[in-house]
């Protein structure tokens, strides 16, 4: 949704040059009357159209129904009187974004018959004009008939991923939040029992350490022996505890990339055996950041996943057939800088190529990095 301040709308189809065009070209047809009268009321229309358009993204109820119809009658009256009828990309850039579809379709099959109506009527009053730019009468009318339907789907589409999103992170938090849950309860059972019985026995032996210095010794060495016991199950807990496994993010963004629609390819081989847990970690999370990206950004029909690794080296390529060219506008965002950060961090490289969609080539040696101190 454009915010409050944003007079040009944003389209897949049309560019903010376009936007601006359609906005300045009003003059040249009010300008060609020759009475100051139309010019004023000409202005006055144009004017009070374009405050409602903006108006009209906020309105509910009755009162949005009354500023659209407004708008489109402002429209037609536009076109009748100065054979301007291009305001109406703007009216079918707006229905699109309309998400009731009973209100989107009404609202653009009142559109479509109106102006086809005054664009007919026009040709019938002013032929010479209207002939004359007919081309771009043909474009607009095409215009405003598919694009309503191009917006819809694209809003649709952003809705659906923000929602896609937002489980997944509720899944990731849930996770979480159940890994918490088992730690707190092996903690509770692994050294509770212990915990309390070194209490019990060093109370004991601080009674019985002027009364009886041998049980005393023997209590204290049963405290030892409890600890060093409690010691080891904590180890063995945090060994167990669970990482971020390579293979599991393979199989969450295949998941990921399946509900977009987007074909997931996996080839070459698996990670090596011996990989650190640290790379492995970092090889994950830059799986996870690119995947996101190619669901969000890329408009791809698929996503290849190459997997290269020896006892020296794993490198890794993620590919898609998507909008390449706008690569650049995102390159530092969208967690790319971090995913760049991390993997500098183990001595890998980040390289990202444009032909016919997106390729991200990632290198990490199975080295640990070296540090100033």
């Amino acid at each position: 949704m454009p915010k409050w301040y944003q007079l040009f709308p944003r389209s897949p189809w049309l560019s903010l040059y376009a936007w601006i065009v359609f906005c300045v070209l009003p003059f040249f047809f009010l300008f060609r009357s020759t009475g100051w009268e139309e010019i004023v009321l000409g202005l006055s229309l144009l004017g009070l159209f374009f405050l409602l358009y903006r108006f009209s993204f906020f309105l509910k109820g009755s009162l949005f129904y009354i500023a659209v119809l407004l708008e489109m009658g402002i429209a037609v009256a536009m076109t009748v009187l100065f054979g301007y009828v291009y305001l109406s990309i703007f009216l079918a850039f707006f229905i699109g974004f309309i998400e009731n579809k009973t209100r989107f379709f009404v609202l653009y099959g009142i559109h479509v018959l109106t102006v086809t109506l005054s664009v007919v009527f026009g040709f019938f009053t002013q032929f010479e004009l209207f002939i004359s730019h007919l081309p771009f009468l043909i474009v607009t009318l095409i215009g405003i008939v598919l694009l309503p339907f191009a917006t819809f789907n694209k809003v649709r589409q952003d809705y659906l991923t923000g929602e896609l999103e937002h489980a997944h992170e509720q899944i990731a938090h849930m996770s979480v939040m159940e890994e918490r849950q088992r730690i707190a309860r092996d903690l509770h059972d692994t050294l509770g029992q212990k915990l309390s019985l070194i209490g019990l026995k060093s109370e004991l032996a601080s009674k019985l350490m002027d009364k009886d210095p041998a049980r005393a010794k023997l209590e204290l060495k049963e405290v030892h022996q409890t600890a060093r016991l409690a010691l080891k199950e904590v180890r063995e807990l945090v060994s167990t505890i669970r990482t971020v496994h390579f293979e599991d993010e393979v199989d969450a963004a295949s998941q990921l990339l399946e509900a977009a629609d987007i074909q997931f390819i996996r080839e070459g081989g698996r990670m090596h055996e011996n990989l650190p847990l640290l790379i492995e970690s970092i090889l994950s999370m830059a799986l996870k950041e690119s995947v996101t990206n190619v669901v969000k950004h890329s408009q791809a029909s698929y996503c290849r996943l190459n997997v290269n690794s020896s006892p020296q080296l794993t490198v890794l390529q993620i590919e898609d057939d998507g909008v390449g060219s706008e690569l650049s506008h995102f390159i530092e965002g969208n967690g790319l800088a971090g995913m760049r950060e991390r993997i500098e961090f183990v001595n890998g490289s980040l390289t990202i190529e444009q032909h016919h969609g997106t390729r991200l080539t990632i290198a990490v040696p199975h080295v640990a990095p070296k540090r100033k101190e």
